[in-house]
């Protein structure tokens, strides 16, 4: 029989973005992206986290809510900065209003405009379109309790049909391909291997600290607490599935948390859907997609240190070491194609 391969639990997260890959370490985080002329630029930056830093970190539940939007907030931002490199230069007369009216802060305030209107566009496709789908169920079925089930049934649907119709866009398949980067390089480390093109390429693509598996724990989580509220008054139901939005991210991230440092029996079955999802939410990347991702995780995480200090084996010095540059906290730096590893 085989002896299974030890891992260990690196704190590292990401997220593709735009022809790229962000990658956080506690308070900080570097976005590497592919530009259209080859070259890799990094943007190395810290972030003022409400999770990481702080008191708030150390409380279970309570830090689940604040990640949430810490995370939000970021991905917003990275998304944006990426998107910057492939946009038309040319200012809208709303960009130049909103320049002028908020100034240097006009990028924040659209980004919370964006955040805002995301989460009530997801509230009302994930939340409030399946409560009236059963709500017009109830007409032939009087269980409330099997009307609470079908419920939370027709969301798991819904963000299933989510996830594959978008996944058919052209943009998405690329996206979806830096996602797969992102893991492959957090398992590479987290396995014990050298982080190398070649390393990373044989690595799963799948992860359970992923933010796919996250948001199918929510849709499960929100099935059982959904399932206890008992009211006639529509107002009400609707009130208490608001009130009750931050209670099940602060539980789903205990969960995912939990999956991520143990790989127990329990662990390995609710990890599994998660799983199976990112089948479809990552795809097999491209070297040169490999390439960005390991360009981001060396800017925040010294995973030579890591494997030394967890696995007790010494990196030896391979062509991974020609990418390293010393940055400053907000230096942005430019890397020729061909200065990265090639494999």
């Amino acid at each position: 029989m085989a002896k299974k391969k030890k891992r260990c639990y690196s704190g590292i997260g990401g997220q593709a973005v735009l022809e790229g890959i962000m990658m956080k370490n506690k308070n900080t985080y570097a976005v590497a992206v592919r530009l259209p002329n080859g070259k890799i630029t990094i943007n190395k930056q810290d972030t003022s986290a409400l999770v990481s830093s702080g008191v708030i970190g150390k409380i279970p539940f309570l830090r689940g809510i604040f990640n949430f939007v810490d995370s939000m907030i970021l991905g917003m931002r990275t998304l944006t900065y990426s998107a910057s490199f492939y946009e038309e230069e040319e200012e809208t007369k709303g960009d130049s209003a909103l320049n002028k009216i908020f100034k240097e802060k006009a990028e924040d305030v659209v980004m919370g405009f964006t955040a805002f209107v995301s989460i009530l566009m997801a509230i009302g496709l994930f939340m409030f379109l399946p409560y009236l789908i059963s709500e017009l169920v109830s007409r032939w079925i009087l269980n409330d309790s099997l009307i609470a089930i079908i419920e939370g049934l027709v969301r798991i649907v819904i963000f299933v049909l989510y996830v594959l119709l978008i996944s058919l866009m052209k943009d998405i398949k690329r996206l979806y391909q830096y996602h797969g980067a992102e893991h492959k390089c957090i398992n590479c480390i987290e396995s014990g291997r050298e982080l190398t093109v070649r390393n990373v390429m044989r690595c799963s693509r799948l992860h359970r600290r992923c933010g796919t598996s996250f948001m199918l724990i929510v849709m499960c989580i929100s099935i059982i607490l959904f399932f206890f509220i008992r009211t006639d008054s529509v107002l009400l139901r609707i009130v208490y599935r608001l009130l009750l939005i931050p209670v099940i991210a602060g539980i789903s991230y205990e969960i995912l948390r939990l999956a991520g440092r143990s790989d127990n029996i329990f662990v390995r079955i609710i990890s599994a859907p998660g799983m199976w999802l990112q089948k479809i939410t990552t795809r097999e990347p491209e070297p040169d997609m490999v390439e960005v991702a390991i360009a981001a995780i060396e800017a925040v995480f010294d995973w030579k240190k890591f494997e030394e200090k967890r696995f007790g084996k010494k990196v030896s010095l391979t062509g991974a070491e020609q990418t390293d540059v010393e940055q400053t906290d907000t230096e942005q730096m430019d890397i020729d194609q061909t200065d990265m590893e090639q494999e």
